[in-house]
């Protein structure tokens, strides 16, 4: 909001590594977000072309199992990871700690959000994600 107001047309602004995009990294071309694998830290699993978009991604591969299942008070384990595409940061990373908290749930309830998709890997390493998600996305490619 602050860039905006400053009249600033295109920028990724990393924010730990959750991102907030507006406009183009070049001209008519969208900035392009990695999603980190969970496992092989090295690799993506998809990339999304960002155009005014957050994404944002909870998870265990960086800080361990620090997000807590609220029905057991123990870490969430359903999951690796958690991305969240939508509109705006905050929101982002809020809608993906609680969706990963939730386990595989998580997918139901964000696919109930308006203008928000989601993308999860398991511990299995099998991805899943919403209806709308690809739009945002390169080719897709396995996790």
């Amino acid at each position: 909001a602050i860039l905006d107001r400053h009249g600033c047309q295109n920028y990724f602004v990393d924010a730990g590594g959750d991102v907030q995009t507006r406009g183009w990294s070049e001209p008519w071309i969208p900035w392009r977000v990695g999603i980190r694998h969970p496992v092989e830290k090295d690799k993506v699993t998809r990339v999304i072309r960002a155009t005014g978009l957050a994404v944002a991604t909870s998870g265990t591969y960086e800080k361990g199992a620090h997000i807590l299942d609220p029905h057991t008070g123990h870490p969430a384990t359903e999951l690796l990871s958690m991305t969240v595409v939508g509109p705006d940061i905050l929101e982002a990373d809020v809608y993906a700690t609680a969706a990963f908290a939730m386990g595989r749930r998580g997918l139901d309830f964000i696919e109930r959000l308006p203008g928000v998709e989601a993308y999860a890997i398991g511990p299995d390493l099998v991805a899943s994600w919403t209806a709308g998600f690809d739009a945002y996305c390169e080719a897709a490619a396995p996790a």
